[in-house]
């Protein structure tokens, strides 16, 4: 086989090294790559997110299948561009993208759906009603802002002040571009992270090893959180009876 794999970050390069130890895989590119990458696979200068331009470029090199890496394609609706034109592409649709697209979209469908999740105070259109919302939440909140944010979109605020601080530089001063246009505000839920991510095709599913992140930028959870700093698993990290729970959900 010949893949091709969307993307230029440690998730993407993660993605290479394992598909090349597979003895059916004859050749791999990686759009647009990294250094790292290149000892791996071909790397070709086109923007990911680039729908059009990620079109072009499987259309002149024709790979077998087509794994994408970033959220941002997804979102721009790659995977549905692909299928369009019969092409295997390993991604959910752009409808179903809106689930890491969007925070709001993701939180009003679980609550839509009754699926559990912390409890919400409000979606806001400007800093100002973040401000007035902020005078009947409970201590410490979690601001989220709306869209992609390369990871650095939510902030646990423990009071007014780093609140006021994170909703001004997110919505005032644009420093997470476009993705900081709306936010929510929720409650603060305390426990342990656990990703269990499942590959499917509507009607069968494959699950993926339990992974916990290395999320927060300092020692003992402390600091912003990060893009993500990779994860790690072990055999302990989703009990059997857990296991059991999301078998019998999916």
């Amino acid at each position: 086989m010949k893949i091709l794999v969307l993307g230029g970050g440690g998730r993407e390069h993660a993605l290479v090294w394992a598909l090349k130890q597979s003895p059916r895989v004859e050749k791999i590119w990686c759009a647009p790559g990294n250094g790292g990458i290149r000892t791996e696979a071909e790397c070709v200068a086109t923007d990911a997110a680039d729908v059009r331009a990620i079109i072009a470029l499987a259309e002149k090199i024709r790979p077998d299948l087509t794994v994408v890496g970033p959220e941002l394609p997804l979102v721009n609706g790659i995977a549905d561009a692909f299928r369009l034109r019969n092409w295997a592409i390993v991604g959910p649709s752009q409808q179903a993208a809106q689930l890491e697209g969007s925070k709001i979209f993701s939180k009003e469908f679980l609550e839509r759906h009754r699926i559990p999740t912390a409890k919400i105070y409000g979606t806001y259109d400007s800093s100002a009603e973040v401000y007035g919302a902020l005078s009947s939440v409970a201590w410490p909140v979690v601001i989220k802002a709306d869209g992609l944010c390369a990871g650095k979109g939510v902030f646990l605020a423990p009071d007014f002040a780093r609140a006021k601080d994170f909703v001004e530089r997110v919505m005032e001063k644009n420093e997470l571009g476009p993705g900081g246009r709306r936010t929510l505000l929720e409650e603060t839920l305390e426990g342990e992270e656990l990703s269990f991510i499942i590959l499917t095709d509507g009607n069968r599913y494959a699950p993926l090893l339990p992974t916990r992140d290395h999320k927060r930028v300092f020692d003992r959870n402390q600091g912003p959180n990060t893009g993500g700093m990779g994860a790690y698993s072990t055999d302990e990290l989703l009990p059997d009876d857990l296991l059991e729970t999301i078998r019998l959900s999916a």
